[in-house]
């Protein structure tokens, strides 16, 4: 039997999967998140996300992504692993992820009128909002990126026919300062930042509750939760990955809560074993 049943949980409450539903919105994801979506609406064309590793950035596209869902005004789609070898596979992969209509061996310039086509006809026409979202934006390079910038340019007088939403690294901003005419069409730019300790101590109840835990005794104590912080220095990630390590020796050692004690013993396990949880994530 999983841990999480032992202790009365419908779900996993510490998985590293992005789901949407166990997404903690601290203060950073909030405003991103929000002004995300009011960008998207106004259709004013490129909004970036910038953070560090396992600060949130790929859970916070799936919580973008089910928002969207629930609009019937929206066609969007996401891109995973945005790697092209060249312009013709970049257009190729995003007319056919599109569902555009275009001939069998179309080239370059057949796609791009088809997909111009297609924004027109969705945006000006029909009214709708076509979204792209690019999660590890930082492995764009500079031709996708000159390919963005020219679907940027497709636009009525009163607003842009493509939007795009951007979430990579840190040295993605260096890449996009890199190209004219890029930087300075960004309309929204935020950078996510590590959570507080109140933060931390919020996101790891959040995620026991939505788990489907309703037992008054908390599992994690406030002691643990400092010790907890320290360690993982806020990255949502990393708290993640910790918290399932401690419910689980929690367990084994039949004990009812997370203690500090207990935190250091694992802290002190990993670092001996050279697979700690910051070693693993950077």
């Amino acid at each position: 039997m999983s841990y999480y049943k032992i202790l009365g949980f419908d779900k996993e409450p510490f998985s590293t999967s992005p789901d949407p539903d166990f997404f903690y919105l601290a203060k950073d994801h909030q405003t991103a998140l929000v002004n995300e979506i009011i960008e998207l609406r106004l259709k004013r064309g490129l909004s970036v996300v910038l953070g560090d590793i396992g600060t949130g950035k790929t859970t916070l596209s799936r919580k973008l992504i089910k928002e969207l869902k629930e609009r019937k005004d929206f066609i969007f789609h996401i891109i995973l692993d945005p790697s092209f070898e060249n312009e013709h596979a970049f257009l190729d992969y995003l007319v056919r992820n599109l569902d555009i209509p275009y001939p069998a061996g179309a080239g370059v310039t057949a796609l791009k009128e088809a997909l111009e086509k297609f924004l027109f006809q969705k945006g000006a026409v029909e009214g709708k909002t076509v979204a792209l979202i690019v999660d590890e934006a930082q492995k764009l390079n500079e031709m996708s990126l000159e390919m963005l910038r020219v679907l940027l340019n497709y636009e009525t007088n009163e607003f842009k026919l493509f939007q795009l939403v951007l979430l990579g690294q840190l040295e993605l901003h260096a890449k996009i300062m890199n190209i004219p005419n890029f930087f300075d069409r960004i309309s929204f730019k935020y950078t996510l930042n590590p959570l507080d300790l109140e933060e931390t101590k919020e996101m790891v109840e959040f995620r026991i509750r939505q788990a489907g835990y309703k037992a008054n005794i908390h599992l994690f104590l406030e002691e643990a939760i400092k010790e907890i912080y320290t360690h993982t220095k806020g990255y949502p990630r990393r708290i993640t990955m910790f918290c399932h390590n401690a419910l689980k020796e929690m367990i084994m050692r039949n004990k009812f809560v997370v203690d500090a004690k207990l935190v250091n013993e694992i802290i002190k396990k990993e670092e001996k074993s050279g697979w700690g949880v910051k070693n693993f994530l950077v």
